[in-house]
């Protein structure tokens, strides 16, 4: 793809340099608050928030494997297995080698672990309740758009990193 010249924009303004301005610091912002949102909600459930994650793939999902997984939470395996020998050690989780490749371990739930989602269902409610947001269509349909932006941000920026490895070359 060929580089195309940048527009003048005010961009190049010292202000932008000022850390309220920083889109990057208003998403990790974001990010710390809901984690300490998500806290007290999922410590009935034994979970901290990088479980929950993990749980609510496989409770949505078939067995998957560990790449699988990975792929889906945008995690790197070194993050995942430590998570993923917790959740098993909690008897949640189970892992075991595919029988037809045994370089892939495939993760399923437990009964314990499909028996959990059943708890987890209040979650999502009350998280939206205790971060301000009513439960009625209009505040499920503000939730909406925001994880949509919050998506194409993503898009965006993965797009990016995209182009950079391919310019890279």
């Amino acid at each position: 793809m060929p580089r195309t010249a940048r527009p003048r924009s005010t961009a190049a303004d010292p202000a932008w340099l000022q850390l309220d301005r920083q889109l990057c610091f208003a998403l990790y912002s974001a990010s710390l608050a809901m984690t300490k949102l998500y806290k007290p909600l999922l410590e009935p459930l034994g979970l901290t928030y990088p479980q929950y994650l993990v749980m609510l793939v496989l409770w949505e999902d078939k067995p998957l494997s560990v790449s699988e997984l990975g792929a889906r939470l945008a995690l790197d395996s070194g993050t995942l297995t430590p998570l993923l020998k917790r959740l098993e050690q909690a008897k949640l989780v189970q892992r075991r080698r595919d029988s037809h490749d045994e370089r892939v371990v495939i993760v399923s739930l437990t009964a314990a672990g499909k028996a959990l989602h059943e708890q987890a269902l209040a979650v999502p409610a009350e998280l939206a309740c205790r971060a301000g947001f009513s439960t009625d269509a209009a505040g499920l349909a503000e939730i909406a758009r925001m994880r949509d932006s919050i998506r194409e941000l993503t898009r965006r920026v993965s797009t990016a990193i995209d182009a950079q490895r391919t310019s890279a070359r």
